[in-house]
Parts: structure tokens; sequence; C-alpha cells
């Protein structure tokens, strides 16, 4: 049911503050009104203040980024990457009023939401058709915690694109994503926001950085926010401190120390049971759980990093990580559609029925646990430069070792009500509601990678990357009980893992001229049953899946380098997918395949008008399954995907814009009986800027668009509503 737009009051005082600094149009240049005394008791004349103009503005940003940690573990520019790499850097953020993890990565065409299912919260992201769930690095270490992170300790996100266990490990299936953190730097600087929203969202956050002498400075980031929704019942109450300090900036030796210490206090949302093979045609405000649900997450995370310089040609840099998270979730969801006469629909048919929706309701079902993990991470790499002949040879190798614990205790609440499909009444948890304790998983993995990478330029124009890598993954399971779901085995009582992987990447760059760089590559990754630390019972004796993918591009740096194109075309390929031949047996015996090709262009069209724009083409296919799936889509596989943000400056201190993102159908699961529809949503923008303070307006999903974010698979195949029309504005003061 479409909403109208509505001017309620918040939004009318939305747009009144946006209004004050109309008057301010007209001024050509930037001045200081404040005026200073001086030793005589006069006032200082009011001085016109010089400005820094690198887009004709006093703004000053830029989309584009030219270099990126994440394709060669030492910064390069994206250039001599021969994969795709996106990077969504602070300006973006900012500019888009992007506080989450997860709105950050719509920047990323090929890149789909999951929900909390198969005991994983947090977020659960697909790249390629492929999870990327244990895909996600902070500074270049795992970061595989089960928590919903937050952008306010980001200068940037990086996504390398296609199988990379050569360069990470297991995993990396569909590619990796990197958070990069704010680091300390030798000026002293800061800057306060606060946002105030529509339906009571309220959110502050503070950068400090100060110089503590030539070589040293120290940063702290913080965030607290208060968030509703346009979801019933749904709500984020979360806060968190980046604190960092680094020594020896600007010297052959430099140490770097930081920590994250995140608390999120959060409702979750499972979304909507389907009817009929697509989600229920209900308001999208309704929401299918208790009021006193709840997703509460501790991270603690701290890491030091030692770099040295021996020479301009050998550089060794250690880091090390430990980080603990902790998840105590009390959540909800939509289990099955039952008639009033007490049938239970077919849930994995879709819920077919032909009685109206009126006479449906949901039988909700529980998924609460308390959830640890811990994880300490070493990683040594060396940078060498030499010269055979005529051929320069840029070598990075190094040595990784980890180990993670991980554990999981399952309960049940017993005696959850029915509620109405078309009206669920909010409520608490019922007095008469009983909890059982249900099973606990300890699990644990050693990981031991050695590798290298050999960047071997032969002249200006041509480059081979080729690189070698050899994992041994050791991981082991237990569980307490040992009962069987329906259609299933029960999960062993201890199950134990070793395996072996040799990883390969190898690329061709091709460079005429400055401006133009042309690649071909290869290159492999794998994926062991236990490498979530989880177990799928039936899967512990397989050995890993492995992946396979060619890729060839081009990238362009036009307009003077102020605007950059992307271009590729890409075969990714799991070549022995775990496919199941009955209850609790799994063979490696299917096959997975996504074809597509990609375009990308961002950066200044002119002075004035940028934008950041992308769009991804998948053609994804079951080849080969066991399981009856066999010539289906994979599960959350669009085929097409789009986005395009553009802000055009004007007034010298003005800027607007905005821009759509557009994703084609999905299905839930592999079984494609469950689909999404597709969606456009648009997003907005109106700044004003001052060398002192910004003033924002963000309006995301400009046009109240009823559209769904995320799909779960469990259940036979979940839909969560994405939040309607929603109003910020952000006050910036910069010091």
């Amino acid at each position: 049911m479409p909403h109208t737009f509505r001017t309620t009051p918040l939004h009318a005082a939305l747009l009144a503050v946006l209004a004050l600094p109309a008057s301010a149009l007209a001024q050509n240049a930037v001045t200081d009104s404040s005026t200073a005394s001086t030793t005589d008791g006069q006032a200082k004349k009011t001085q016109t203040l010089s400005t820094v103009n690198v887009t004709g503005s006093i703004i000053g940003n830029s989309y584009d980024t030219g270099t990126s940690n994440v394709g060669a573990k030492v910064p390069t520019a994206l250039r001599d990457i021969p994969q795709s790499v996106v990077v969504v850097n602070r300006d973006l953020l900012d500019a888009q009023g992007v506080t989450s993890f997860q709105d950050a990565l719509r920047n990323v065409p090929g890149i789909t939401i999951g929900g909390a299912e198969g005991g994983q919260i947090g977020n659960n992201i697909n790249l390629r058709g492929f999870t990327a769930r244990t895909d996600i690095y902070l500074d270049g270490f795992r970061d595989p915690g089960q928590y919903y992170r937050d952008t306010f300790d980001l200068s940037a996100i990086e996504v390398l694109k296609g199988p990379s266990s050569m360069l990470f490990g297991r995993g990396s299936t569909g590619g990796v994503i990197n958070q990069v953190s704010k680091v300390p730097e030798l000026k002293a600087f800061g800057q306060i926001s606060a946002s105030i929203g529509t339906d009571d969202r309220y959110r502050t956050t503070a950068d400090f950085n100060q110089p503590l002498s030539e070589t040293s400075a120290v940063r702290l980031n913080v965030f607290g926010q208060d968030m509703q929704s346009t979801r019933d019942a749904l709500k984020n109450k979360d806060y968190g401190f980046a604190p960092s300090v680094r020594f020896g900036i600007g010297t052959p030796t430099q140490i770097t120390l930081s920590a994250l210490i995140q608390r999120n206090h959060d409702m979750p949302d499972y979304g909507f049971q389907a009817v009929n093979g697509h989600p229920a045609h209900v308001s999208h405000d309704n929401f299918y759980g208790l009021t006193d649900d709840h997703t509460n997450q501790d991270v603690n995370s701290f890491s030091a990093r030692l770099e040295h310089g021996f020479s301009d040609d050998e550089k060794v840099r250690s880091q090390l990580e430990y980080s603990e998270y902790t998840t105590r979730a009390r959540e909800t969801a939509a289990g099955s559609v039952v008639t009033a006469a007490g049938v239970t629909l077919n849930k994995n048919a879709g819920n077919p029925t032909t009685l109206p929706l009126d006479d449906l309701f949901v039988q909700l079902a529980s998924h609460d646990r308390v959830i640890h993990q811990r994880t300490l991470d070493s990683q040594t790499d060396l940078v060498s430069k030499f010269d055979t002949g005529s051929i320069e040879h840029t070598v990075t190798s190094g040595l990784e070792l980890s180990h993670e614990e991980y554990n999981n205790q399952a309960y049940t609440r017993n005696g959850l009500p029915l509620l109405s499909l078309v009206d669920p009444v909010q409520e608490s948890t019922p007095a008469n509601v009983t909890t059982s304790v249900g099973n606990y998983a300890t699990s644990k993995a050693n990981s031991v990678g050695v590798y290298a990478n050999d960047a071997i330029r032969f002249n200006d124009q041509w480059t081979l990357i080729a690189g070698l890598r050899r994992d041994r993954f050791a991981a082991d399971v237990t569980n307490s009980v040992l009962t069987a779901k329906a259609g299933s085995l029960p999960p062993p009582a201890y199950a134990q893992q070793t395996v072996y992987f040799t990883s390969v990447r190898t690329g061709l760059v091709y460079q005429p001229s400055e401006v133009q760089s042309y690649y071909v590559s290869y290159g492999t990754s794998f994926d062991p049953s236990l490498e979530q630390l989880t177990l799928t019972s039936g899967t512990q004796n397989l050995a890993p899946e492995k992946n396979r993918s060619y890729e060839v591009g081009g990238k362009w740096n036009v307009r003077d380098d102020s605007l950059a194109l992307t271009a590729a075309l890409f075969n990714l390929e799991q070549t022995n997918a775990r496919t199941q031949t009955s209850a609790g047996e799994y063979v490696l015996d299917g096959n997975i395949r996504v074809r597509g090709a990609e375009f990308g262009a961002s950066g200044h069209l002119t002075d004035q008008w940028q934008l950041f724009s992308g769009y991804t083409y998948m053609n994804a296919k079951v080849v080969k399954a066991a399981d009856g799936t066999q010539g289906n889509v994979p599960a959350n596989t669009p085929r097409n995907t789009a986005t395009l943000w553009t802000t055009y400056t004007f007034g010298g201190n003005w800027d607007i814009g905005g821009g759509p993102t557009y994703m084609s159908q999905r299905f839930a699961s592999n079984t494609n009986t469950v689909s999404a529809g597709g969606y456009t949503r648009w997003d907005a923008t109106l700044a004003w800027h001052q060398p002192r303070y910004d003033i924002r307006l963000n309006v995301q999903n400009l046009t109240n668009k009823q559209y769904f974010d995320a799909l779960i698979p469990s259940d036979g195949g979940r839909s969560v509503p994405a939040v309607g029309r929603t109003s910020m504005v952000t006050f910036t003061y910069k010091f």
C-alpha cells in the first residue's frame, strides 16, 4: 500500500533549518564576520578569508580514489591492480549521510544484503553471488565478528572482487571487503557532528586529531545514536570509541596502536513470510516480532602495527590484532503461516493458498542465542624491490598466523503466540512462554598461510603479476545436544577437519599510456566446510570447495586524472560445490557459475559536477546439483544492479544532488520458490558549506518506495522490508 507524501512538523522544521543560510547564495566570497578586540579596545575590521579552490568552491571533496590497500596488501594504484576494485571514500559517505556499513555498500553494484540466518547475525553480505560474511576485513585483518558495523571511524571501504585466497587465505569466493580506519595525522584538527531526523532519529559523532610531537599524533573518533525507524517497534541504540596513536610518522620506523570499542543495542528484524511465492502483500510497517526482542553486541578490538624501512627498496610490516565479540540475541521471527483452521501452509513451496490475507496468521518462532568469538591474528610482510637485468621486481612475501575461538549457546522459547498476518499486535513476550536450553556449540581454528606475490615490470607498458600461497586450516567443533531437525541428521558430538590448499593469482597488465590500463587475470580460492566455525551435519568430512575466476578489463583516467572509468568481463565458477543427495548426505559434485560484466565511473565531469556510479550484470546459474536446484538462479543474486550518485556545486558553497539505486528480481534461496521484485530507490541531498561548519539535508528513499532490502533463506525464505522515506539534517562544526 503506497504512502502519499506528507509534510510532517519535523519535515517542515528540517526544511526551515536549511532555509536559514539561503541569503548567503549571493555572496561570492566567504567572510569572517566575527571581530576581535585589539589591545587598545578597538575592534579589528572584518576581513575576507582566502579559500582553497579544489573544485571551484570551498567544498573541495572528491568521490574518486586513486589507490587501494586491498589489491596487493600494500598501497597500490588502482590501475595497477588486475581485478575490479571499488573504493567508497569518506567524502562519498558524508555526502550521502551514510552511517552504517550496510548502507555504504549500496554504492557497490554486485553486492546484495542477507539477513540474520543459520546462527549468523550482523552484516551478512553476498558479493558476485557468493556469501562474503567471513570475507570482511578491518585494516587488512579478518573481522569475523557477528555485529552491525558503523562508519564513524572509517576513511574508506575497499571492495576487491573475485577469488583472492592468495592474498587473504580461506574464503573470498566473490571477493573481500576491507574497512580502512582513520589514522592520526601531523596536524591539529577536529569536528563534531549532530544529526536529527524523522521518526525520532538522533546521532552525534566526533573526530579529534592532535599532534604529540613532530613525528607522533593521537586521534579519537566517537559516536552515539538513538535511531527509530519507519517500521513498527524497530530501534537502535549504539555507541562506540576508536582511539589510535602513531609514532615515527615520516621516519623509517612507524608504530601504530589502535582500538575499536563498540556497543550495539538493536532490534532484530526477520522480515515477512511469503504468500504464494512472494513477500506477503501487507503494510511495510508491520513487524512480526515481540517488543522485548533485542540484539546486544559488544565489540572490543585492539591492534598494533610496526612498519620499518631498511631502505627505499626493503620494507617490513608486522601487525598483531586481538578481537573479542559477544552477541546476546533474543530474536523472534515469522516461522510459518497458519490458517484460521490451524493448517500450516507449505513454506518450502512459498506458502501457496487461495485464502484472503485476512484469514492468515503467523506462528512466531524464536532465534535466541549467546555467541562469543575471539580471534588473534598476526601478519608479517616483507616488500622487496630489485632488478634482474632490465626487469623490475616488487615482491611482497609474508607469513600469517591466526587462532579463532567460537561458541554459541542456543535457546528456544516455547508457546509463542500467533499474530495476524495483516495487522500484527505489538506485544512483549507473554507470561506463559517458557525457555529451554538448546545446543551449545564450541569450535576453534588455527590457520597458517605463507605467500609471495611478484609484480614483474618488463617495461613502461607491460607488467606481470604472479602470486602463490600455501594455507593450512585446522578446525574442530563440539556439540552438546545431538537432536536432529526434521529432514536432517543430528549434529556430530565432535568433528575435526584439517585442510591444505595452494592458491594462485596471476594477471597481465598492459598500459600503453599513463591514462590507459588493460588487464587479464586469473585467481583461485577455497572454502572449507568449517570455514565459518559452524557445521552443516554431513559436510565435515568433505574437502574444501574450489573457486576460480577469469577477468578481463580496462581502466581509464580522463579529464586530467579527475575522472576514472572502468569496465570488466568476468567468469566466476565454484567447480565442486557441496550438494545434498539425501538427509545429512552431501557430495562435492555441484557447480555454480556467475558470468557477468561491470562498468564504473567516478570523479569530476566538470569542476563543479561529480559522480560515483556503477553497473553490474550477473548471469548466475546452478549448473549442476543433486538437490533439485540444477538450472536455478543462486540465492540473492540479481541479474542487474546499478547505482548513481551525483552532486553539483553552485554559489561557491552549496551543493545539491542525489541519484538512484536499482536492483532487479532476486530469489530467497536456490530453490527459487520465493522471489522479491526489483526496485529503484532515489536519495537526495542539499548542503551549505562554510569554513567552520556545514549544514546538510539528506533524504533517503525520497519517493517512499516500498521494496525489500534483505533476503533470508531460512523457513522457506523471508524478505525484510526497507525503511520508508527518512530525512536527516546534520550540522558539522570544524576546528
